[in-house]
């Protein structure tokens, strides 16, 4: 098989429909086939796309993969990854819809640069706005970038900032979002699966940094354009906007990434580097020229799991068992 197409449902039935139906016209039936793993919803998920599959007549490519347990973004996918055998996987969030072209360019892409392990298509609004989704590595510097929001600071530490501006020309980013991302056979054969100890969020990141470690390059490629409407299948994002607390599982996901890339001592100090960013952030709101930016109990919760990062990741509704 040339491309397997893994999305992963949970309790967004309307939103894969509308994926599939982009993809109707982009795949080659025999040569690619596309799963649809229902990470455990407890809705009407699974008959409403089973319905969608039978009245579109899309069963010689789409198939429909209910798991018993809700394991998370890394879990689910590998899910999906492990139900087929391909030269190459497509990690697609069910809230995308995939423009005319984009597949073929990025298969193209994986031809041309045998160099390139992961290729990224950009990201933009229904409209046509490109979305940020390229970035440098989540370090210690970046936690003071981010919790004191200060221009001046921003400007200064530049190179540790996260998010890397939109670019028109192909780019190799140090890690890119997975919400639409092409994985070469080789790098899974060579680095494994995603992690599962990640619930949600950082599980990108925490593959991006193996796969370059590895000695693969990631390559975005922005003429190949999916949409990406944004909090399909998650609250965090919501939350963040609204200053309101996250689900405990993010703050547990940051800890398992900093612990893991940086050691124990690493996400210690990305900590207390967010308490500097947060004072500097204090003083200019209590001055009268600053907002409120971090969100509800952020300062306590980072410390989720910060004596053992590497436990088994919360899961939504056991966060207090």
């Amino acid at each position: 098989m040339r491309l397997a197409i893994v999305i992963l449902n949970y309790r967004t039935p309307n939103l894969v429909i509308d994926c599939l139906s982009s993809l109707q016209s982009e795949i080659e039936v025999g040569r690619d086939a596309v799963v649809v793993v229902d990470n455990a919803s407890g809705d009407n998920s699974v008959p409403q796309i089973e319905q969608a599959i039978n009245e579109n007549n899309w069963s010689y490519w789409v198939k429909l993969l209910p798991s018993p347990i809700n394991g998370g973004f890394s879990a689910g996918n590998n899910l999906g990854i492990k139900a087929l055998t391909a030269d190459a996987y497509l990690l697609l969030n069910s809230d995308t819809i995939v423009r005319p072209g984009a597949i073929k360019s990025l298969l193209d892409a994986l031809d041309t640069h045998p160099e390139a392990g992961l290729i990224s298509p950009r990201l933009e609004w229904l409209d046509g706005t490109p979305q940020i989704s390229c970035f440098r590595y989540r370090s210690p510097v970046s936690e003071l970038i981010n919790s004191a929001a200060t221009g001046p600071i921003t400007k200064l530490l530049n190179p540790y900032d996260v998010p890397i501006p939109v670019s028109d020309t192909p780019m190799e980013p140090e890690w890119t979002s997975f919400a639409c991302v092409l994985i070469r056979r080789e790098v899974i054969e060579q680095i494994g699966l995603m992690d599962e100890g990640y619930f949600m969020y950082f599980d990108d990141i925490d593959y991006c940094r193996r796969v370059r470690n590895a000695g693969w390059k990631i390559l975005h490629l922005p003429q190949a354009r999916v949409v990406h409407l944004r909090g399909g299948s998650g609250p965090v994002k919501a939350a963040v906007a609204a200053r309101k607390r996250p689900p405990a599982y993010s703050y547990a996901s940051r800890s398992r990434y900093f612990a893991k890339f940086y050691g124990q001592p690493g996400l210690w100090m990305a900590n207390l580097m967010w308490y500097a960013g947060w004072s500097i952030s204090l003083m200019r709101q209590l001055v009268g020229n600053k907002q409120l930016h971090t969100c509800e109990k952020e300062a306590y919760d980072i410390w989720t799991n910060w004596r053992e990062p590497m436990k088994p990741p919360i899961l939504p509704g056991k966060e207090n068992q």
